[in-house]
């Protein structure tokens, strides 16, 4: 993400305020809403990096005014739209078109928890990379503004960081959500400290923060 959307270690915004006993979902639409986007993705039309693409898409006074399913709830409706699987005449009625055609969803009731117990997995271990970097080895991050989806953090663009440890090879975010290919990369964890991050001024300089990233978003330090 390239705009509003990047909002990680950026000020301004507060503390991030604890609820006690926080519930799964404060009102039930927000759970049938991800139910929504679950069963859709049973059609393949998307996958999860383009999901992501779509949330980032809403424009900015829009995604930082609704709530957080909200976006969920908009990044659908627009994937929907932009995947053939309803009009925009249906989605803003609400009604589907009379004529349209009548399919049987792929994702049934009975699927549901084999589905969400087996889960998903990006690491392709059969991509037989080798990783240019190793525990210990100095990098920096890419100071790069892509205009597509990326897993790059903006905050930690062009800051020097230590490989902490190799992950193995995933698929690559920044292709897979342009259908472009699942192109997998090595992801390593990196570690920052905060004073390179955001400056000696803050209040603990030495504290580290890991950030998975994905091989082309670093540099040899």
């Amino acid at each position: 993400m390239n705009s509003v959307h990047d909002m990680g270690g950026m000020h301004g915004f507060g503390p991030v305020a604890t609820e006690a006993n926080e519930p799964v979902f404060h009102h039930d639409w927000e759970g049938r809403t991800i139910a929504c986007v679950l069963a859709m993705s049973a059609w393949g039309k998307w996958n999860l990096d383009r999901s992501r693409f779509f949330r980032e898409s809403i424009p900015g006074p829009r995604y930082l005014n609704i709530s957080y399913y909200e976006i969920w709830l908009d990044g659908l409706i627009a994937m929907a739209a932009d995947a053939g699987l309803a009009s925009l005449e249906e989605l803003n009625s609400g009604h589907a078109d009379p004529g349209a055609e009548k399919c049987t969803p792929g994702f049934t009731a009975d699927k549901v928890i084999p589905a969400m117990q087996r889960g998903r997995s990006a690491r392709r271990a059969d991509a037989d990379l080798t990783a240019r970097f190793a525990p210990g080895d100095k990098v920096r991050a890419r100071n790069t503004n892509p205009r597509g989806h990326t897993r790059l953090p903006r905050y930690v663009r062009g800051r020097c960081g230590v490989i902490d440890r190799v992950h193995g090879e995933f698929v690559f975010p920044d292709s897979n959500a342009h259908f472009k290919g699942e192109a997998p990369q090595t992801v390593y964890s990196v570690r920052f400290t905060s004073a390179e991050l955001w400056g000696n001024d803050v209040g603990h300089p030495d504290d580290k923060v890991f950030v998975d990233m994905w091989d082309s978003y670093l540099e040899q330090a």
